[in-house]
């Protein structure tokens, strides 16, 4: 299976809270549905289209009751792309402390988890898609478990809540694979990871950078 990671983020980085004003209110976050008033046909069809097309689903635990209390609460399911494949796909949950899912079809990975998800790539095919779970993206990322990483930039600045990438965590070299524009601003692009970034050893003469900036080449 491919691990694809979908997150949704404003320009400051923060994915909490995005779907409603009580959606996640933890740490005193009061500026939750952020996300819905930028939410455009282009967006919705994407997205429509990245969940229908998973063949299984992985969450860290709050991300996952999030979802069981919204998508997997819908009376009728079918009327949504999203929440069909959602209760009717397996789903797994990276966790040590829930013990007992309500949510059909969701299986606990208890132990040594990263083998687990290693199994699981290993011996399915088609997308193993992780909606939000920051926590769980960033540990995934430091193991080198992700092979794709789905990112939509909404144009808002929040100001305060959860970020996908806080002030410390793993460095990740990105390969920009697509990237496009929707008509109300959201960036809608895709990466793949490729080991560890490069820095400079040395100082530079910001001078001598913009002189081979312009020229074409690099120091």
């Amino acid at each position: 299976m491919r691990l694809t990671t979908t997150t949704n983020v404003s320009v400051d980085g923060v994915m909490q809270g995005l779907g409603g004003p009580d959606e996640d209110r933890s740490g005193g976050f009061e500026r939750g549905g952020w996300a819905i008033p930028l939410l455009d046909t282009e967006t919705g069809d994407y997205l429509n289209e990245v969940y229908g097309g998973a063949a299984a689903f992985l969450f860290g635990r709050r991300t996952y009751e999030i979802f069981a209390g919204s998508w997997g609460a819908m009376a009728d399911p079918s009327t949504s792309p999203i929440a069909a494949a959602l209760n009717s796909r397996p789903k797994y949950v990276a966790s040590t402390t829930l013990a007992d899912p309500k949510w059909a079809g969701t299986t606990v990975l208890h132990g040594d988890v990263a083998t687990a998800i290693g199994d699981l790539k290993a011996r399915q095919d088609g997308t193993l898609l992780v909606p939000g779970s920051g926590a769980l993206v960033r540990w995934l990322l430091a193991n080198d478990l992700v092979d794709q990483l789905d990112l939509l930039t909404y144009p808002v600045v929040i100001g305060q809540g959860t970020r996908l990438f806080p002030d410390s965590g793993p460095d990740v070299a990105l390969d920009l694979v697509s990237s496009r524009t929707t008509s109300r601003g959201i960036t809608i692009q895709t990466y793949r990871p490729h080991g560890r970034p490069e820095y400079v050893k040395s100082t530079v003469d910001p001078e001598h950078v913009m002189r081979d900036a312009t020229s074409g080449r690099r120091s």
